[in-house]
């Protein structure tokens, strides 16, 4: 698929100035060379967001949050990276442009959507000419508001009804095919996925119609079925009805998942429009990411059976990482042979909803899970306890949550998670250079992020590339992204390591402030000569261990006494 190249990203970035960006959406005051405001991701009654222009990016100290403006308008907005770029090129006055794939493909995806919305607009017409899926939806109590609103359709018997309406000639099949709507025998004829089934359309962040979910009435075959994955459709990262549900978004508090369309319409219909759907696959990390992107709190309600509650701890798993402090989970398990659509319809939106604020914190839930079968009166239950947690406990991000439960479970147990404590987050941002000293390459990485431009001063081979220190791969990786890209602002390089692990780190080197008489070039320098001195003398300690061990070849020989020649001269 097409993408946005790095050099547009990196000159639409130098382009915007993220103070007016941040500024039309939250109110920001002066605060020397930065500007602060109360957090817009997490509630507080004393500022700790603060925006740099300098370095074009935003930074919370008291919930973490922080990136580019285009991070911003991601996690304001609600919206996805090709989303978020578009949308900030549009006030910069930009156009997009993509590579990475020929101008065709783009084509093939505004004709696969463009064949979706009209097979979606072909089933809503079809649902008007079936009184019996007009009967089932009366049963179901759907009114004639739900269906327009989520614009349900039906697919009537008969293997080629889509193809006659919508096919007409053979490019037009391919595209049908391609769309999911048709299937194929084994002797290579085609046929209509969807017969005799209710039809839900799925739609993407932007409203489009991207797959169907088609509901049988009655009779034999899958309750549900689904389309098939596609260039568009991807199941484990889409949820049904998050389309709906953020066009709450400036009066959105929580998003409730259920596991079935039909539940989510329903709690919809019953003045509850927070909830959505997975489509048929288990909760994935790409959902609960979507979910918090979209909400602090996020409650999955399931059926209170054993399929139920497996589906919710696959859930809490799924959360865990996701988990920064100012996001919550909760878990509602319904009474045994009730789903959301029965429950709701039967002691109405109120009663559900008086459910969900006593909702099970995903903490208990957890603790209660993991010690079901567990006597925790006993020294071996508590140890059996401890040792279930901890590996679970280890993918919480750092943050008071995850301090936390940590104490929780030494409470349950007496048993120390063994966890470094994470130290508070700072109140306001860092100034103290001297603080990266302790770390020759933490040192190099902050004044490198001060100044981008220090990575023209040094080329490859690099000669420190062999020292032991952590995190000198990053380093690396760093200089040669700053010297593929002169000119980039330091929030472009950050958005190149955005979605890993590095990322914080990275960050809150960046946060770091040099006094304006400051000699960054000379700190650089000496910083990674002072790196490929410890390198030297290292790859000089192994070959003289070496030789004392085994000997050494004739290159290793040569190697070994350039090294003590350049110790002589004070260079190793």
């Amino acid at each position: 698929m097409p993408r946005i190249p790095d050099r547009f990203i990196d000159e639409l970035l130098a382009r915007v100035d993220i103070v007016e960006v941040i500024e039309h959406r939250v109110p920001l005051k002066k605060a020397g060379r930065e500007w602060t405001a109360c957090c817009p991701f997490h509630n507080e009654r004393s500022p700790s967001f603060f925006v740099s222009p300098q370095k074009q990016f935003f930074h919370c100290f008291g919930c973490g949050a922080h990136g580019s403006a285009i991070k911003f308008l991601m996690d304001y907005e609600r919206l996805e990276f090709p989303d978020a770029v578009e949308e900030l090129a549009r006030t910069a006055g930009m156009e997009v442009p993509r590579e990475g794939g020929s101008e065709h493909a783009r084509d093939d995806f505004d004709e696969l959507y463009a064949v979706l919305e009209e097979a979606a607009c072909w089933f809503q017409r079809e649902l008007t000419q079936s009184p019996a899926a007009q009967a089932y939806c009366t049963q179901r109590g759907l009114s004639a508001d739900t269906l327009r609103r989520f614009r349900i359709g039906w697919a009537p018997s008969g293997w080629d009804g889509l193809q006659r309406a919508l096919g007409g000639n053979a490019a037009r099949m391919q595209l049908l095919e391609q769309a999911g709507l048709l299937a194929s025998n084994e002797q290579g004829r085609r046929y209509d996925r969807f017969r005799e089934r209710l039809m839900i359309p799925i739609l993407d962040r932007r409203g489009r119609v991207i797959a169907f979910g088609g509901r049988v009435l009655e009779g034999d075959g899958p309750k549900y079925l689904n389309s098939p994955e596609t260039a568009l459709f991807h199941k484990g990262r889409e949820l049904f009805a998050l389309w709906q549900v953020r066009q709450l978004a400036s009066t959105l508090q929580r998003i409730v998942v259920v596991e079935g369309y039909l539940d989510a319409i329903a709690l919809h219909q019953h003045g509850l429009p927070q909830a959505v759907a997975t489509l048929g696959t288990a909760t994935t990390p790409e959902h609960t990411e979507m979910l918090f992107r979209a909400t602090p709190d996020v409650v999955f309600c399931f059926d209170g059976d054993r399929a139920g509650r497996g589906a919710a701890w696959r859930a809490l798993e799924a959360t865990l990482p996701r988990l920064r402090d100012g996001r919550q989970a909760y878990f509602l398990f319904l009474p045994e042979g009730e789903d959301p659509d029965s429950l709701v319809r039967k002691e109405g939106g109120a009663a559900f909803a008086q459910r969900l604020a006593a909702a099970m914190p995903l903490s208990e839930y957890f603790f209660e899970h993991l010690a079901e079968d567990v006597n925790v009166a006993t020294l071996d239950g508590r140890a059996r306890l401890a040792e279930r947690v901890r590996p679970l406990l280890a993918r919480l991000p750092d943050g008071a949550f995850r301090d936390l439960m940590q104490q929780a479970l030494q409470a349950r147990t007496g048993v120390s998670s063994r966890a470094p404590a994470a130290t508070a987050p700072a109140r306001a941002p860092a100034r103290r250079a001297s603080a990266v000293r302790r770390s020759l390459v933490r040192e190099a990485i902050a004044v490198l992020l001060a100044d981008p431009a220090l990575a023209a001063e040094v080329a490859p081979p690099w000669s420190f590339a062999a020292a032991s220190q952590p995190g000198v791969a990053l380093l690396i990786e760093l200089l040669e992204l700053a010297r593929a890209r002169p000119g980039a602002p330091v929030a472009a390089l950050l958005e190149h390591f955005s979605g890993r692990s590095e990322a914080d780190a990275l960050h809150k080197l960046a946060l770091i402030d040099f006094p304006e008489a400051h000699d960054l070039r000379s700190e650089f320098l000496g910083a990674l000569a002072q790196l490929t001195r410890q390198a030297h003398a290292e790859r000089l300690d192994q070959l003289t261990k070496k030789l004392q061990q085994q000997g050494l070849s004739a290159p290793e020989k040569s190697e070994l006494q350039a090294l003590h020649a350049m110790r002589r001269h004070g260079q190793a």
